[in-house]
């Protein structure tokens, strides 16, 4: 009897300005002059549909970039500013055909209404590809913006007070992610009629007040856009411990995590299935992805030169949250599938300069899993959900009407 083939390894890239090294913007390849033009964006998402990547995620945030984590800082030497993730993800989509769009919305400050408005019409113009990245923020200055709230500042991350706020966050985060799925339902998929013998547009009796009262939250609805093509957008969260875990658990399609070796990455799985089991979703799919910085080359000492070189155009070396991968494709593809080994289903890539290290991944690791046997060698799926193999998922209104 033939072992059963493993399941296909699923892989997006993050992309974020000129790249994740803050002196990415220096390199030749960069273009920091076309950055707030939609030809960069256009080109670095083509760039990831030609390598047959499942998605991308595009960064965003409520203040500018910065090397401190609660405030601004003052520094001139790095890129600042940026494009609304959700906006430059609706301008792309026409011009893609097949990869997912996931643009990050930080829902703190934003309203569940205006987010599920958004991303349902980011299903409608990409035709079925659309996800979002939520993310929180605890940055007081960021709650200045908009005057209706205030963060108590954090002052050590690991006393009980920085706990409470955190948890608060992402108790919020939850409630704003339930809200905005049950605005995705409001309306069941056959509620438009578009009957002009008899005149009736929608049928009346298939919108539905969804009535959600949490603590943070009373939403009535229904929303004021049908439901999307994909029924429910694929939702993601970045997890890097217990709290934001139960977050994944509890509301996410894809958990991306940042193990820095395969026994790490064996217990994080295991410890957001535990969280889905306590959550009640144990029999409903939920991929977990292993975030990785890289730079690549063909030449290891090419790769470990290059960082080198931007760390000290930076004036310090750079850290991440995730793995720093500094290689080749091949050795790339060696901790991929390593890692796969311990549970993951997927990888979001970080490129260390966008303009170099995506085309590395596209043209130089692609390939080199495709000759594993580990990655497509074609699209299979029209939508975002039927890349990930998640179904479409049955409307939670029409089913209980039935």
């Amino acid at each position: 009897m033939s072992p059963t083939p493993a399941p296909p390894l699923h892989l997006a890239v993050a992309l974020d300005g000129t790249g994740w090294h803050p002196a990415s913007w220096r390199e030749p390849v960069s273009r920091p002059r076309d950055l707030f033009t939609a030809a960069y964006w256009a080109d670095l998402v083509t760039e990831a549909e030609r390598g047959l990547l499942d998605f991308v995620t595009i960064e965003d945030g409520l203040g500018p970039q910065s090397s401190h984590f609660l405030d601004p800082d003052e520094r001139t030497d790095q890129v600042r500013g940026r494009l609304d993730a959700v906006l430059i993800a609706a301008r792309v989509a026409p011009l893609t055909r097949h990869i997912g769009l996931v643009p990050t919305a930080v829902v703190t400050h934003t309203e569940p209404f205006h987010i599920s408005k958004a991303i349902a019409t980011l299903d409608y113009v990409s035709t079925g590809r659309a996800g979002l990245r939520v993310q929180i923020t605890a940055r007081p200055n960021e709650a200045a913006h908009f005057g209706r709230r205030t963060i108590p500042r954090i002052e050590a991350y690991d006393s009980p007070a920085a706990h409470e706020v955190v948890t608060d966050l992402f108790d919020e985060a939850a409630d704003h992610v339930e809200v905005v799925r049950r605005l995705w339902d409001s309306w069941e998929d056959d509620a438009e009629i578009r009957d002009a013998a008899t005149g009736r547009f929608i049928d009346r009796d298939k919108l539905h007040y969804i009535d959600f009262r949490g603590r943070h939250f009373s939403v009535k609805g229904p929303s004021i856009t049908p439901r999307p093509p994909q029924g429910q957008p694929v939702v993601s969260a970045l997890a890097h411990d217990t709290v934001p875990y139960r977050l994944v658990a509890r509301a996410a399609d894809i958990g991306h995590v940042t193990p820095h070796d395969a026994e790490e990455a064996r217990a994080i799985v295991a410890r957001i299935r535990a969280e889905q089991h306590a959550a009640g979703r144990a029999a409903e799919p939920l991929h977990v992805f292993g975030d990785l910085v890289v730079f690549l080359d063909d030449d290891p000492a090419a790769a470990t030169a290059r960082r080198e070189r931007l760390d000290a155009l930076a004036g310090q070396p750079y850290a991440s949250d995730a793995l720093i991968f500094t290689g080749t494709p091949t050795r790339l593809a060696d901790l991929l599938q390593e890692w796969r080994s311990a549970g993951l289903t997927g990888f979001r890539l970080r490129p260390a300069v966008v303009g170099h290290d995506l085309p590395a991944i596209t043209r130089g690791l692609v390939p080199e899993l495709q000759r594993r046997g580990v990655f497509r060698h074609a699209y299979e799926a029209g939508t975002l959900r039927g890349l990930l193999g998640l179904a479409r998922p049955a409307n939670r209104y029409a089913a209980a009407t039935a």
